[in-house]
């Protein structure tokens, strides 16, 4: 590895060409000499050379390093978590990657180690015949295509040959969470076959998380995850909520298709990025076909659209293969509560009868069973419909039922607390950015260049003014409340004339001008359209790309002015 690492240039290129043709045998290599190619010829087999070591330096160079959602330079959503379906790092007892296994250490079942292969050179064989395959995947009424070759070949087989065991399980799952996706994706106009990439993600899995801590049914990163809107604090991780989770990723790969213009690209680019798409599309010399940039992406990317087609022919053909979906206890039916006071899954469980195990399968965003509702949001409850009268009749009395237990110091930081918003300045600091200021005080982006009425460039020695909800005791809070609110107002006073002149200097022309029910942006050196929806929360690229009426061929240049949709 450290040698390839290292080759560069035309003559080690050459010499590699040389040396895999001696590798072949002296007789291919003499009767490589006695045609004497032509030089267009060779100039083709080295370029090829070079793009295959190029592939090689960049997964060398990557290694276990995870892959940037180079969308938005942040976080992607899932990188690397396909090993399961792969075979190449199957689960064992040690490993916390996929749902699968911490599936069966929740509920203490023994998992088997299967042996390990590699599907993208395997050759596996199959009692049914290719042609049988190739008819059942065209009689799937899939608007994304559905190609067949020997990679999707050995996935199908994987999936309903060497893991019966675990295919039935997320079998008995599906019939639950897949309904849902469908109703999601509908919503938003999308095929509904992507309902299975959740399968991909996390074998149906609302608490799986990966070695790189991408977190729920969908695997999102924090980042990524903040981005869609998704919620996350010391109790409430939306990410492990498969509906909120599965609406933010409808979202993320209808972006992605407005990109590509392609679903098998946009559901690669799920896996590793866009950035890492345009990247393969651009070493692949600019084609958009998924199977012709395949040599260049990343391997767990490699192995995702295979996954994709295999996962959704087993759905559709698990009959045929002899498997039957386990039976999971998962209700029928589910009634939504909207709940505005902290409350405690144990309070729910001791006055309805509802198993706290029950409460929390159905609620895994809420990662200390509490529910922390107050006065100015709420928050869902799920249970199962057939405690509903229960939790009717009990609920005036639910909330202060052993609250004093439950919401001790030690569980909930203090009894009864609330949310107050408080505000700090912040000085910046040189090689700060502003995602990164928005990070070290946990607030979004988009908020902090709301309060300070920046999109991009600061300075050294800028004060940014940042306001933070802050949890105090109720009786603190009605005592305090009218002081913080003229401490907050008096402080946002004094910062903004502080860093008025400095901020109006440095950003005049990237602040936007209202006009009309929209507001007008100029773009700036290096903005994508991408880029420039996530500066407005609440705007989306496919509302950018409508208004102004781009396609995906449109360019834009430095200097042009489009409409931004007023929120």
């Amino acid at each position: 590895m450290h040698i390839i690492k290292h080759l560069t240039g035309r003559k080690t290129i050459i010499l590699l060409a040389t040396a895999a043709l001696m590798l072949i045998g002296n007789d291919s290599y003499g009767q490589w000499f006695k045609k004497r190619p032509s030089r267009s010829t060779l100039e083709q087999e080295i370029q090829l050379l070079r793009n295959t070591v190029d592939s090689l330096r960049n997964e060398i160079e990557l290694g276990s390093i995870p892959i940037s959602d180079t969308v938005s330079t942040n976080d992607t959503i899932n990188p690397g978590n396909l090993e399961f379906f792969e075979g190449e790092d199957l689960i064992t007892p040690e490993s916390t990657d996929s749902l699968l296994n911490l599936w069966y250490v929740q509920k203490n079942l023994k998992l088997d180690v299967e042996s390990a292969v590699n599907l993208e050179i395997a050759n596996f064989t199959s009692d049914t015949p290719d042609s049988v395959i190739i008819a059942r995947l065209k009689a799937i009424n899939s608007f994304i295509p559905l190609p067949y070759n020997n990679i999707i070949k050995n996935h199908i087989i994987f999936y309903t040959q060497r893991i019966p065991n675990k295919i039935d399980l997320i079998l008995g799952l599906s019939g639950f969470y897949l309904p849902i996706f469908e109703e999601i994706l509908d919503e938003y106009d999308m095929p509904k076959e992507l309902k299975v990439m959740a399968i991909i993600e996390s074998a149906l899995n609302p608490r799986a998380t990966s070695r790189v801590n991408a977190k729920g049914m969908w695997q999102f990163m924090y980042r990524t995850a903040l981005q869609y809107n998704l919620e996350i604090n010391s109790y409430v991780d939306e990410r492990l909520d498969p509906v909120k989770s599965a609406h933010a990723a409808a979202k993320y790969l209808k972006d992605a298709y407005t990109i590509f213009g392609d679903w098998s690209l946009a559901i690669a680019s799920y896996n590793c990025g866009a950035g890492n798409v345009n990247k393969a599309i651009r070493r692949a010399g600019g084609s958009r076909d998924f199977w012709t940039i395949y040599p260049y992406l990343p391997r767990e990317t490699r192995g995702y659209v295979p996954s994709f087609v295999a996962a959704l022919y087993t759905l559709t053909y698990y009959k045929d293969h002899g498997i039957q979906p386990r039976q999971i206890a998962m209700p029928a039916h589910v009634d939504t509560f909207e709940i505005r006071k902290p409350l405690h899954f144990g309070q729910v469980a001791e006055l309805t009868g509802i198993p706290k195990e029950e409460l929390a399968d159905l609620n895994p965003q809420y990662v200390k069973e509490i529910v922390p509702g107050n006065g100015n949001k709420s928050y869902l409850l799920r249970i199962p419909y057939n405690y509903t009268n229960a939790f009717v009749d009990n609920e005036q009395l639910i909330y202060s039922y052993k609250d004093s237990i439950f919401f001790n110091p030690i569980v909930y930081n203090e009894s009864k607390s609330i949310t107050q918003s408080t505000t700090i300045t912040h000085k910046v600091r040189s090689g700060e950015t502003l995602g990164r200021i928005a990070m070290k005080y946990g607030v979004k982006l988009s908020d902090l260049q709301r309060w300070n009425k920046v999109k991009s460039n600061i300075r050294i020695g800028q004060r940014l003014v940042i306001h933070k909800n802050v949890s105090v005791s109720s009786s603190a809070s009605s005592s305090n409340s009218t002081a913080s609110e003229k401490k907050i107002a008096s402080t946002a006073s004094v910062d903004s004339q502080a860093s008025g002149s400095e901020v109006k200097a440095s950003n005049t022309e990237s602040n936007p001008a209202k006009k009309g029910g929209y507001l007008m942006y100029t773009i700036k050196k290096g903005d994508t359209l991408w880029e420039i929806s996530r500066k407005f929360e609440g705007v989306s690229l496919n509302d950018i790309m409508k208004l102004n009426g781009f396609t995906k061929k449109s360019k834009i240049m430095p200097g042009k002015k489009i409409k931004i949709r007023e929120i």
